[in-house]
């Protein structure tokens, strides 16, 4: 099994309306792309200065189904609206 977490650090203008989009989108993708088994997304709370905006957790059953998912249609468009909205973000893919 894969996992894939990303996090991301979202723009100041329109960033509550923005993370709440983006978490719908991401949501919305379960169920869309076949090779996707579990997506967890979350809208940080913490105050500190080193917390991101959100972070989503997903699963794959091996590395050609994350590989599929990053290609997939519905999963680029939004990749498109984060990357318009968000500053940065970081990304961690491992096997477990």
């Amino acid at each position: 099994m894969i996992k894939h977490i990303v996090m991301f650090e979202f723009k100041s203008e329109n960033r509550v309306a923005n993370l709440q989009l983006a978490k719908e989108m991401l949501e919305g993708l379960m169920g869309k792309v076949p090779t996707l088994r579990s997506m967890e997304v979350g809208v940080n709370f913490s105050p500190e200065t080193r917390a991101m905006d959100m972070s989503i957790i997903t699963s794959f059953d091996d590395v050609e189904g994350l590989q599929s998912y990053a290609i997939h249609d519905e999963h680029l468009k939004v990749v498109a609206f984060i990357k318009e909205v968000t500053s940065s973000s970081k990304v961690v893919d491992y096997i477990y």
